[in-house]
């Protein structure tokens, strides 16, 4: 069982509080660090498709909802002088689907360059890569996300 420190709910309570469709979804957030995020979907017969597993667009939501969520860890310090938007999106469905799934979102970049080009000056993009499995480990989806860091100013 994964521990949540307060940072990590907060972050899951700010993007269900935020984001009405992780709430409607039902989003469990389990891990939420700069370098990780886990979260879970779970099995709900309301969102299943035609074949009884999650539909495609509750797979999009998770995987798009663990890549926001890592983007706030690793880039909470900076929102008062830029807002995280996504930029692009792709997913690619490798695997049925069925049950439970949880998606783990990884920073395709180090967060210091990304920092530094916003310390630059400039408006930064970088990939977030998502594995979305189901519960016996196999990976039935693969996303990237692409984010931007915008200035304010």
């Amino acid at each position: 069982m994964t521990v949540m420190s307060a940072d990590q709910k907060s972050i899951g309570e700010m993007l269900a509080a935020t984001v009405p469709m992780a709430r409607t979804l039902n989003l469990q957030f389990l891990e939420t660090t700069p370098d990780k995020a886990v979260v879970a979907l779970p099995d709900q017969s309301e969102y299943h498709n035609h074949v009884g597993g999650p539909h495609a667009g509750a797979m999009f939501t998770l995987g798009e909802s663990a890549s926001g969520a890592i983007v706030l860890a690793a880039f909470g310090d900076q929102l008062s002088r830029a807002v995280p938007l996504a930029v692009s999106a792709e997913i690619a469905y490798k695997k049925l689907a069925m049950g439970a799934v949880t998606a783990t979102a990884t920073l395709g970049r180090p967060a210091a360059d990304v920092v530094a080009e916003l310390d630059a000056g400039e408006r930064p993009e970088f990939p977030v890569t998502i594995a979305i499995q189901r519960g016996d480990g196999a990976v039935t989806g693969e996303m990237t996300v692409v984010w931007t860091l915008r200035p304010n100013s």
